[in-house]
């Protein structure tokens, strides 16, 4: 059964005026995820700034884990609902992905989010051994193809391939080309339906749900997680009105949110709003005044 469909959200993690982990504001987040109807919790992704985080054990990625696992742990036993997690583990280090997936294993993850290897610029056959070599961990794998940020794009073709491999579960296509999404649907989620494809664009939410995808995997729910919730369950129910209606309400905020990157931008929008998210760590910054000012009419015209 596929566990990974609906809204889920990329946590940002918040930081102190002196670039600490602000880990209270960060639980406090996490209670208001659960609390505003979320689907489901990626902790440590691109969002998360995770490349500037301590990794050692018992430091910072480690509470970040401790912190979403209690709260989730919790939240799940009051309410008898199940609430997914996947756990970033990317790297552009195959050894290192693995181990990254092996402590999402040990953590008792559900999945595992592993991003193409960035900056080497594998070739596909490079690309197919790396995902070969996470699927052994013995943990689902969410395949990452985000072509912005890593230099290369995941091919359908490829992807089948991909697919095939044992414990993998699914891909966050944030290739920004819903015609190569609604070819992974065609090709690899049709002849298998709990292969998950979540959107990592929340502007191509509704029209990938509308395609047959099964959600989306969301930078504006850390702000907004009730409403982005709300979008992607009508258009899961097939409800395309009242999806539409959210969608276009959203829209100013959807480009808004990366307007001047992330997650200096959702950081900021969610500091306006007077949530927990604080500074960012070098080399990313505050974003630049008219940045700020995009935001800010963003937020007022969608009244968020």
């Amino acid at each position: 059964m596929n566990i990974f469909r609906g809204a889920f959200t990329a946590l940002i993690t918040p930081m102190n005026a002196d670039s600490s982990v602000d880990f209270e504001g960060f639980r406090k987040n996490v209670k208001h995820q659960l609390q505003q109807g979320i689907d489901g919790l990626v902790p440590l992704g691109t969002t998360a700034e995770t490349p500037t985080l301590d990794e050692r054990p018992g430091c910072e990625e480690d509470k970040i884990i401790e912190i979403v696992f209690e709260e989730v742990r919790a939240f799940e036993k009051a309410k008898n609902k199940k609430i997914p997690i996947i756990l970033g583990a990317g790297s552009n280090n195959t050894k290192d992905a693995v181990m990254y997936c092996e402590r999402a294993k040990k953590a008792g993850a559900d999945a595992a989010l592993v991003v193409t290897p960035y900056y080497n610029k594998p070739s596909e056959e490079g690309i197919y051994q790396h995902f070969a070599a996470v699927s052994k961990v013995g943990i689902p794998i969410i395949v990452y193809n985000i072509q912005g940020r890593t230099g290369l794009n995941i091919s359908t073709d490829l992807l089948v391939r991909i697919a095939a491999l044992q414990n993998i579960a699914g891909v966050k296509e944030a290739s920004g080309n819903i015609a190569q999404m609604m070819e992974v649907i065609g090709q690899v989620k049709n002849k298998n339906n709990d292969f998950a494809v979540l959107s990592g664009d929340d502007a191509l939410t509704l029209p990938l749900i509308a395609a047959g995808g099964d959600g989306v995997i969301s930078v504006a729910s850390n702000m907004i997680p009730a409403i982005m919730h709300d979008l992607t369950q009508a258009a899961l129910d097939g409800d395309f009105k009242k999806a539409r209606e959210i969608h276009y309400r959203l829209e100013p905020f959807f480009k808004a949110e990366f307007c001047d990157g992330n997650p200096a931008s959702i950081k900021y929008a969610m500091n306006v709003k007077g949530m927990p998210a604080g500074t960012l760590r070098l080399p990313l910054v505050e974003v630049k005044d008219t940045a700020k000012k995009t935001i800010e009419n963003a937020i007022k015209a969608c009244n968020l």
